[in-house]
Formats: structure tokens, C-alpha cells, sequence
């Protein structure tokens, strides 16, 4: 299974997945950034240098010929954190690992990892265990404080669960007839205001 990341430059939530940070080694002299590193003194980024950078940032510098620092997994992705969520995904604090899980993990996918197969089956197999109890817990809380319900949610399972919340208001409204009545649109009024003018006309 392969999985492949989007990326969409107005939209606010990727925009923050891109800026999650990565675990980097320097692999090729990175002159004159050596302030990006504040535990040492030097000008320069030097061959072996541990350093976070951002998603985007470590993308850049991956993608040239040579490789001028080598990207190793954030924790939240490796095998051991795969193996707790493959024991049981509805307990897990997926907010707490990232709050872009999904988004981030289907990003971390063009560095082509050698776990990068078994990193893309546990984000769909953990998403298909929580789908379930998200949509459930959306569709048992009417009018009730769901902040509880949500905090373990990373923001692509909080915007399913406010559909399915949003499904359900719809729903109430209609069962206790609170929405609006049906009403003529205004383009079959017009066509039947000028089908009576014809009509009319025809007549005279």
C-alpha cells in the first residue's frame, strides 16, 4: 500500500502539519546556520549535528541530489508506538502524539523510509478502529458538553466528529419539526409567473 501526501497552500490545518517538527542529522556542511542549533557555538551546522527541523525546512534540503542531513522517524511513528496502537487504538491520546497525526504521518511518506509501508497501514488501521466510536460518541451527545469526548482526537477526527454533531442537529430539527417549511425557489416561481404571462397573452 502506498500512500502519497497533498498538499494544499490556502488551507490553514496542512499549513500546521507542515510546520511540525522533524528529528534531522547533518549529513553535509550547512554553513552559516549554526544559530538554528543553540546548543552549540559554531557558525556552521557540522557533519553529525543533531537537529528538529521543521517538516517543510527538512523536505527542502531532502530533496536535492545529495542528501545534505538524513531524516530519522519523529517517536510518535515508530514500531514501538505502532505496536500500542495496534493493541488498541480508542484509548490512545492521539491528540497528545500530534494534533496532525494523519496529516503529518501521510507527509512523512515522501522521505520514503524503509518503515514508510508499515507507517501508512497503521494510520489507516488505527483511523478505521476509531472511526467507529468517533461517529457513535457524535451521534450520543446532543446538547451536551463533547470537550471530554474530543481531547484525544487528533483535527482530522475532530472535524468528523463535528459532522457527525452537525448530522444530528440536523436530524433533531427535523424529527421536532424545527426546520424551515418547504418553500417555491425563486427560479420555479419566475418560470411559473412567465408560464401564466404566456398564457395569458395566448388568451387575449
Amino acid at each position: 500500500m502506498t500512500m502519497k501526501a497533498s498538499e494544499n497552500y490556502f488551507d490553514i490545518d496542512d499549513i500546521l502539519a507542515s510546520n511540525e517538527r522533524i528529528p534531522c542529522r547533518v549529513e553535509l556542511p550547512i554553513y552559516r546556520l549554526g544559530y538554528l542549533d543553540s546548543s552549540h557555538e559554531s557558525e556552521h551546522l557540522l557533519p553529525g549535528t543533531k537537529i528538529e527541523f521543521p517538516y517543510w525546512l527538512g523536505r527542502a534540503v531532502c530533496s536535492r541530489r545529495r542528501h545534505i542531513v538524513r531524516v530519522d522517524l519523529p517517536k510518535q511513528y515508530r514500531e514501538g508506538y505502532r505496536e500500542i496502537l495496534s493493541a488498541d487504538a480508542t484509548v490512545v491520546d492521539l491528540h497528545k502524539l500530534g494534533p496532525y497525526y494523519y496529516s503529518f504521518g501521510t507527509k512523512l511518506l515522501h522521505f520514503e523510509h524503509v518503515a514508510s509501508a508499515d507507517i501508512a497501514k497503521s494510520m489507516v488501521k488505527t483511523f478505521q478502529t476509531r472511526f467507529r466510536k468517533i461517529m457513535d460518541s457524535s451521534q450520543n451527545a446532543y446538547n451536551e458538553d463533547t470537550s471530554k469526548l474530543t481531547e484525544k482526537l487528533d483535527e482530522a477526527e475532530r472535524s468528523l466528529f463535528r459532522s457527525g454533531q452537525f448530522g444530528l442537529h440536523d436530524f433533531q430539527r427535523w424529527e421536532t419539526r424545527k426546520t424551515e417549511k418547504l418553500t417555491t425557489s425563486n427560479m420555479v416561481r419566475n418560470h411559473q409567473k412567465r408560464k401564466r404571462n404566456v398564457m395569458d397573452s395566448n388568451v387575449d
